[in-house]
């Protein structure tokens, strides 16, 4: 009797054991299951993950179109784009007074009394160009905002579009206000200081081109007086990279003026991609100076007694097609 209890405790305790062996056996192989269901789902977030940034990287248009679905995204272009004023007049009659309007918001630039062109644009447009200017070129965006607007400021003063002077800031020194060639080109817009020694003399020196407002005011009374004597942008931007006497520039105004159509469509409110290739514009026309602008130009401010300014041009001529 007492042998029968002992055997049938033994195999309700064997039963039970059994049990508590496949409950965990079940248990562990769930946690396996959901485990490897889990690793596989991180794996395939991940591949996913690293196609996009793949694609992003090739076609950064993919990269603006997800900003614009993005509950996260910041309303960049709540305003729908606007039409920039053509480059056109750039050494026309001084400015006037004018006031600028941006959807119901007037705003009025002014710089030591002197009121802004119709090329100057309105204080959003200029926060566009700041925006992506610092972000495409990798600067700080207090640093590109006082760029922008000493560019703009020097703009409103001498009547040159602002624009213009940014790209040309870009392709020269990709807002770099301590660049320096081996030639003796520095700055922010890349000034040929011994050259040019008598525009910054009522600013302290020849040492102030590495001033980014005295490099902008230098370089930007340059590229005025060189469209002057070119009688058009093109041929201005020929001469401003020392290419004057020569056949072509090889392709540097059309790089010049391919980033100037950029940011003009930056500041008009449309989307471009900060990583867009730096291509060129493709055949530039001639934007000729009206006749009676061209009778109105001052007499030539740049010293051409010698050949300092030719072979120093062409030098920087040499090395800024290396770099292009």
């Amino acid at each position: 009797m007492l042998d029968r209890m002992n055997k049938a405790m033994r195999q309700v305790a064997n039963q039970s054991a059994r049990q508590v062996i496949a409950r965990s056996t079940t248990v562990r192989a769930s946690t396996g299951n959901m485990l490897s269901t889990l690793r596989h789902a991180v794996m395939v977030l991940g591949l996913m993950a690293i196609a996009i940034l793949t694609m992003m990287f090739f076609k950064p248009e993919v990269a603006d179109k997800l900003q614009a679905i993005s509950p996260f995204s910041e309303a960049v272009a709540s305003n729908p784009p606007q039409d920039m004023p053509p480059m056109a007049n750039l050494m026309g009659d001084a400015p006037v007074a004018a006031e600028l309007e941006d959807n119901d918001n007037v705003k009025t630039l002014t710089a030591a009394n002197i009121a802004p062109s119709p090329l100057i644009g309105s204080e959003m447009q200029q926060k566009r160009v700041t925006e992506w200017i610092s972000k495409r070129y990798r600067v700080a965006n207090d640093a590109t905002n006082m760029l922008v607007s000493a560019a703009y400021l020097t703009a409103a003063e001498i009547n040159l579009d602002p624009l213009l002077i940014l790209a040309v800031m870009a392709i020269e020194s990709r807002f770099n206000p301590f660049a320096e060639s081996p030639v003796g080109a520095q700055g922010l817009m890349q000034v040929m200081s011994k050259v040019h020694h008598d525009k910054f003399a009522e600013m302290g020196g020849t040492h102030a081109a590495l001033n980014p407002v005295a490099n902008i005011r230098v370089g930007s009374l340059i590229l005025k007086e060189y469209v002057a004597r070119g009688g058009s942008v093109e041929a201005g931007l020929k001469r401003y990279v020392g290419a004057a006497a020569m056949a072509d520039d090889a392709g540097y105004g059309a790089k010049v003026l391919g980033e100037y159509d950029r940011l003009k469509a930056v500041a008009s409110g449309k989307r471009i991609s900060v990583y867009a290739a730096m291509a060129s514009r493709a055949a530039p026309k001639a934007q000729s100076i009206p006749a009676s602008a061209q009778s109105q130009q001052q007499p030539d401010m740049v010293s051409t007694g010698g050949n300092v300014e030719d072979i120093g041009k062409k030098e920087k001529l040499s090395e800024n097609l290396t770099s292009l």
